[in-house]
């Protein structure tokens, strides 16, 4: 039977003693009580909620994992949520495929991103949207190195949005300084050995199926808990091949082969993967679910719901956020950040 806490994290108030609570990921937010869930192969179970000191010597070590602060990761410390800038240079993603295909827009609209606030600029050159196509190795190389290249010159701090091996290799050689797979590194026999060879931390990210697939009917016995089974074997993975756990990243996948009541569940309850010990990236950036929640209203259209689901997501201990749009979002941290 596996065991797991969820935390209920949130601000400290004035006058508490604080050894009466634990910060969640080093902090700033604590939590001073947990829900306990239990599986026992598909059956899982959540129980109501306890107090730290009712929390059983088994539960200890969960604990440990969802209090510890987390290393600094390819520059950049956890003082603050982090932004990662969405920069795709392809004709075919769901928002904005086609608008930064050509080379020369792409690396203006990355420079530009960085001036906005981003902390690191995630370069792909590959589509994931759902019923998406895969692309050729050498044509993913052939949008994605140049525009590393000329970001990476420019003084900018550039992740690698991919699933292949050579990518990997080729865009860490161009410097390059974080890793970040939908596939948590399955897609090729190779990219794990791949990542490890360059010394980069990476991002693990969780999707059920494939993106040509992936939509179709997606099922769980329990979302949160199967994300973080999920998540922790890959995890171990990444260990077992040289990369250790202080260089991994956690991102559950929102929109990944999940239904919007798969997603709401997964972003309601997203404390809990903070027992896998690694900082929490999140992107629900434009999603679909926030279309379907709302008057249906098509990608670009979508910025106030994505606000909305990356602040719900810092209030639970994400430590960096995937988006389209920048400026926007550091705004609305800048307000969240003074309130807390």
């Amino acid at each position: 039977m596996n065991a797991y806490l969820e935390p209920l994290p949130r601000l400290p108030e004035a006058g508490e003693d604080p050894a009466d609570l634990l910060p969640l990921a080093g902090g700033p937010l604590v939590f001073d009580r947990v829900v306990p869930a239990r599986r026992d192969g598909a059956a899982a179970r959540r129980e109501p909620p306890r107090a730290l000191s009712r929390v059983e010597a088994g539960g200890r070590a969960f604990l440990h994992e969802l209090s510890r602060p987390r290393p600094g990761i390819a520059g950049l410390d956890w003082s603050r949520p982090r932004i990662m800038a969405i920069l795709n240079v392809t004709p075919d993603s769901f928002s904005d495929g086609g608008d930064r295909f050509d080379e020369e827009q792409a690396i203006a609209a990355g420079l530009t991103l960085a001036r906005e606030g981003a902390d690191i600029v995630d370069v792909g050159g590959e589509s994931t949207r759902p019923r998406s196509d895969p692309v050729s190795e050498a044509e993913e190389l052939r949008r994605v190195l140049p525009v590393v290249q000329a970001l990476v010159a420019a003084g900018v701090r550039v992740s690698i949005d991919t699933r292949r091996a050579a990518v990997i290799e080729a865009a860490a050689a161009a410097g390059a300084v974080l890793i970040n797979d939908v596939t948590a590194l399955r897609f090729e026999p190779r990219s794990l050995a791949a990542a490890a060879a360059t010394g980069l931390p990476v991002v693990l990210m969780h999707m059920q199926g494939e993106p040509k697939t992936m939509q179709e009917a997606p099922h769980y016995d329990d979302v949160v808990l199967d994300v973080f089974d999920f998540l922790q074997t890959r995890v171990e993975a990444c260990e077992a091949a040289g990369i250790p756990r202080a260089r991994v990243l956690v991102d559950p996948g929102i929109g990944f082969g999940k239904t919007v009541r798969h997603n709401l569940e997964l972003l309601r309850r997203l404390a809990l993967l903070h027992g896998l010990g690694c900082p929490l990236l999140v992107g629900l950036s434009r999603k679909g679910f926030i279309g379907r929640l709302s008057a249906g209203e098509p990608p670009k259209e979508r910025l106030a719901g994505t606000l909305a689901g990356c602040l719900a997501a810092v209030a639970r201990g994400a430590q960096m956020l995937r988006v389209h749009d920048v400026r926007e979002l550091k705004q609305a941290l800048a307000v969240w950040t003074a309130i807390a």
